[in-house]
């Protein structure tokens, strides 16, 4: 039997615009979200503890490690809604923060002690950023006594962030805090044009599924769900979760929706989660996923996205290029020659891109083999791929056709890419990237990579990608 400390546990979203003071008015259009919030606020009040953990993705944060607030305060105000007046300064619970921290590095989780001499190096400092401070407003109308334990996540994969949650658990277990855990965060940032990123059919279809398996106590289900849906739904929340869920392992739990609206756009959950009794370990069901996943991408049907991830596989275990292309290419991929873009996506975010406008090699799967390696090794943007990291990156292969001359107005981002030329200058931006939406925003980033003025005078061409993704 699983003993919890942590026993009590929330998602709560984080949009300032549900206080009066940043609202003035508008937060009554989202007034069941508040009253939800407020009807949780009574409730930990009630309950008491010594310390909130609280998870947000608006802290500091790492590109590579979860990020443990480690001073003796922390505060933060809201200047940048327009109301520095509302401010907070709250006690770290630096024992438990310390201790998760150590049971973390024993784990091999990536994790750093955010401290203000740390953070200097950095041009920033420690503060409480509107993820934690929105929350926290509707439990300090009733409860001001706890100290905090500030988490910032990072993109680490799903399996590091469980694993994370679970270490939250066994520190507070050991030291026998008396806490509760919150995880902050908004769900679908695409539920309307109108809303802060336009829309998605991804949006509702993400909001729908991610509570209805977190109402289930659907854990596998919550982690398996659709990659392209998640990424298309430009949410904030599951992260925070992914960590809550971890702290929950070993239990069997249903998620109580208090309420949902998505009235500016963006979907706000309130859900509290109810222990029921004991479970079997999720952990394992989830590195089963995950492994029943890698073994599905090195088996692709699609042969350009399946040479992509073997080429930079081969190099990276062996530090050779494959020279003799396999038996499951055909004759297109080695008689034809086009320009090849190799895109690399980890948990959804850019990993590296590295492409030709034009054939270098002598036909598409050379192209393919060339590219991948230089997409995960050569990308002047980020570190080299190391080998661990293929199990949670995704590749995709856009092809391209030949450019041709074109006006303005013949462009449209999601069926052409642009390419723009001014005295060798050359920009290329490829069609149907997410929040490029208008020829304007196209041509502006185009324009900026190849560091083009506006003003100058520019060529454009336009092209089609032929654009392969793994299953």
């Amino acid at each position: 039997m699983i003993v919890l400390s942590l026993k009590d546990f929330y998602l709560m979203p984080h949009p300032p615009i549900l206080l009066p003071a940043v609202g003035k008015g508008e937060e009554q259009k989202i007034n069941k979200t508040s009253m939800s919030l407020q009807t949780l606020g009574k409730e930990i009040a009630q309950k008491a503890p010594d310390t909130i953990v609280l998870v947000t993705p608006h802290g500091t944060m790492f590109q590579d490690a979860i990020a443990l607030s480690y001073e003796d305060e922390i505060d933060g105000d809201l200047k940048k809604f327009g109301v520095p007046h509302l401010s907070m300064k709250l006690e770290i619970d630096k024992i438990l923060t310390h201790k998760i921290y150590e049971l973390a590095n024993k784990e091999d989780i990536p994790v750093v002690l955010a401290t203000d001499s740390l953070l200097r190096e950095y041009k920033t400092s420690l503060f409480l950023d509107h993820g934690a401070m929105v929350p926290l407003y509707f439990i300090n109308a009733y409860y001001k006594t706890y100290k905090l334990v500030h988490i910032t996540y990072t993109s680490l994969s799903d399996i590091e962030l469980y694993r994370f949650g679970m270490v939250i658990q066994k520190a507070a277990s050991m030291l026998n805090e008396k806490a509760v855990l919150i995880a902050s965060g908004d769900l679908s940032h695409k539920l309307k044009e109108e809303g802060p990123y336009g829309y998605s059919p991804s949006g509702e279809k993400f909001d729908t599924e991610f509570l209805h398996h977190l109402g289930e106590g659907d854990v596998t289900g919550v982690f398996g769900m659709d990659k392209e849906t998640v990424c298309n739904a430009g949410e904030c929340g599951r992260r925070s979760i992914a960590i809550l869920l971890g702290a929950l392992e070993g239990k069997k739990f249903k998620g109580e929706l208090l309420s949902y609206e998505g009235t500016f756009g963006v979907g706000y959950g309130v859900m509290k989660f109810n222990i029921l009794g004991e479970d079997i370990s999720r952990l394992k069901e989830l590195e089963a996923l995950r492994s029943k996943s890698y073994k599905k991408k090195e088996n692709q049907s699609d042969p350009y996205v399946r040479l992509a991830r073997e080429s930079l596989a081969t190099y990276l275990n062996s530090g050779k290029i494959q020279e003799k292309l396999p038996s499951y290419v055909p004759d297109e991929m080695k008689t034809m020659k086009r320009g090849v873009f190799v895109s690399l996506k980890k948990h959804g975010e850019l990993r590296g891109c590295i492409g030709t406008i034009f054939p270098v090699a002598e036909n598409i799967a050379q192209e393919i083999v060339r590219n991948a390696i230089q997409a995960g090794v050569h990308d002047p943007r980020f570190n080299e791929v190391e080998k661990e990291e293929l199990l949670d990156i995704d590749f995709s292969v856009d092809v391209l056709t030949e450019p041709e001359p074109c006006s303005k107005e013949e462009l449209n981002p999601k069926k052409y890419g642009v390419i723009v030329r001014s005295l060798g200058k050359t920009g290329l931006l490829l069609p149907d990237l997410e929040e490029v939406d208008t020829v304007e925003q196209q041509l502006d980033i185009a324009l900026r990579k190849a560091g083009i003025k506006p003003n100058e005078a520019y060529e454009v061409q336009r092209f089609q990608v032929i654009r392969h993704k793994e299953d």
